[in-house]
Formats: structure tokens, sequence, C-alpha cells
């Protein structure tokens, strides 16, 4: 069964994974994964598109967003951002040929406490792959965002992030947020796949109302629970394939639309 198309639906929050081509290590350069940023920054400015969560790392990025304009925002968003990075980068290098995967995956995320566990999964990503020891000591992500240490060239909606994890101020998010992360850190760091190879993750409702809104792609997906969350599975037995070397260009020909009164 092909993986299911994508539904952007206004409101809605989305984990989105988008891996390097072959998952070679071509943001392993700290200019790059700037360059990556600065572009997200241009595009949060064009599109509407909140960008509540990222965390960049050498072979993938993760970006946490809400869709608050039309059906092809995200889609606008990503082609403009992945795009720039890396025809930067060819030019830089003197390199040919695809620097991404040719499709980015997209997890629709309830919001409240399940937005907050896949922002801490975010957040420990690299402290998992032994890079660090804290997310404090990782410059590519927006951990310092959250905590109100950079203050220029912002890119994270705070205010829109502070209500999509129902929490009630800049402060308390804070607060929280260092909790979070504390108590993850005291507890054994492991994978977890459902935020990234997944069509949904929250409540049975929210990914039933999922999964009924995907139609006849959603009729034969498996819904699971684990570990109190459910789960829209995807049923592609490998995300991580890895894609020939005719890499297309990223479009928006990969989604379909999701009723708003759904």
């Amino acid at each position: 069964m092909p993986r299911a198309n994508r539904c952007f639906m206004p409101g809605q929050v989305w984990h989105i994974t988008h891996r390097c081509h072959k998952q070679e290590f071509l943001l392993k350069f700290a200019q790059t994964r700037q360059r990556y940023i600065h572009w997200i920054y241009q595009a949060r400015k064009r599109f509407e598109v909140e960008i509540l969560h990222y965390t960049i790392t050498s072979n993938h990025i993760h970006l946490i967003v809400r869709n608050r304009g039309g059906d092809n925002e995200i889609p606008r968003l990503i082609q403009l951002v992945a795009g720039r990075t890396g025809q930067e980068y060819n030019a830089r290098k003197h390199r040919k040929g695809a620097f991404w995967e040719d499709r980015y995956h997209a997890t629709a995320i309830e919001t409240g406490k399940h937005l907050q566990r896949c922002l801490v999964y975010l957040d420990l990503n690299m402290v998992r792959a032994g890079m660090v020891k804290h997310p404090e000591d990782w410059k590519h992500g927006s951990y310092h965002e959250i905590q109100g240490n950079r203050r220029r060239n912002t890119i994270i909606d705070l205010n829109a992030l502070i209500d999509a994890l129902e929490v009630s101020s800049v402060d308390a998010l804070r607060e929280a947020h260092r909790g979070w992360i504390a108590n993850a850190l005291q507890e054994e760091l492991q994978r977890e796949e459902i935020w990234s190879q997944s069509l949904a993750v929250g409540s049975t409702e929210f990914a039933q109302r999922t999964q009924q809104a995907l139609g006849i792609q959603g009729r034969n997906r498996e819904l699971a629970q684990t570990d109190g969350l459910c789960v829209l599975r995807e049923t592609e037995a490998d995300y991580g394939t890895v894609f020939g070397p005719e890499n297309r260009p990223i479009s928006s020909q990969n989604l379909h639309l999701w009723d708003v009164s759904c």
C-alpha cells in the first residue's frame, strides 16, 4: 500500500521530518544547518504557517508547524526552505545531484499533552545521538528560543506554541519545558518511531478523525495503542527507503484536502 497523501487542514499541527538524500550527512556542517534556519526565518514571513519547534541534525530535520492559511502553505514553505538550502550547498561544494529525499514525512499531532511529548522527543534528538548531554548544548534547535536565550531573528511563534501546548503564559511554558526535559533526561532515552513514521498521534478520537478524513486511503490503515497514545500507522514498510538518483523536485502533488468540518 502506498504512503497516504497528506491533508494539510488549517489549524492542524504537523510534525515534518525530511531526510538528506540516501541519509547522507549533508547537514554535518554548522554553516549548512544555519542556512536552513535562515530560510525558515525567511519562509515564516512569506507563508501562513506557524513555526512551533525545530531541530536540525546532521542528516535530517524536524519541524513542528501549524497551518493558518490555505492547503498549500506548508508544501510551499518546505519547497522554499529545502530548495534554497540544497541549491546553496551544491553551489558551495561544487556538487551536483539531489540534496533531499524525494518526500518529506508529515505526522498529525494532537495538541496539548501529545504535542508536549513530541516536542520533548525532538529536543532530545541530539542527546540520544550522543552529540550533546543536554538540548541547551545544541545550537541548531529551538530550545533556546523557548527559554528566551535567543532574542534576535527568532523563528518560533511563542504565542502559538503556548496555545497549542495549552499552557497559560510564556513563563509557565518555560518552567514546564525545563521540567519536561529534566524528567526525560532521568529516563532511558529510546527512539520512538511513532513521531516520524505515523499518519497521526494523539487520542483515540483524534486518530479516528484523521483516519476518516483520509477517506479511502485511510480505510485500511491500522489504529494501535502504544504507551498511552493512539497511533494511526503508516503501512509503508520502511519510511527510510533510499530513493533513486533522479530525485524529483519537492511539490505539493502529494497531498489532498481535509474537509474543515471533519
